[in-house]
């Protein structure tokens, strides 16, 4: 099982194929997203230290493209753990 680390809050052990995004949450951090999930608000943006996923959601690549975030967060609405992070 993947193993999930929140610099701040701790370790977490999470099933593999959850949304990172439900996995913050589940671990008790408030990560206030908006949209529902759908990649249009950006506000679950986070960005990694280690172990970010390789692929990105066409959805993800243009929303963060269009805000000028590319390259520097990744939305966690988007991003499935697979491994640790």
């Amino acid at each position: 099982m993947p193993q999930l680390i929140i610099e701040g809050h701790g370790s977490f052990v999470v099933a593999p194929g959850t949304r990172l995004v439900n996995a913050i949450e589940d671990a008790g951090v408030d990560i206030l997203h908006r949209c529902g999930g759908f990649a249009r608000c950006t506000t679950c943006r986070v960005s990694f230290l280690d172990g970010e996923p390789d692929q990105m959601t066409q959805a993800e690549y243009e929303k963060l493209e269009s805000k000028g975030d590319l390259g520097s967060y990744r939305l966690s609405c988007q991003c499935l753990v697979q491994e640790d992070m």
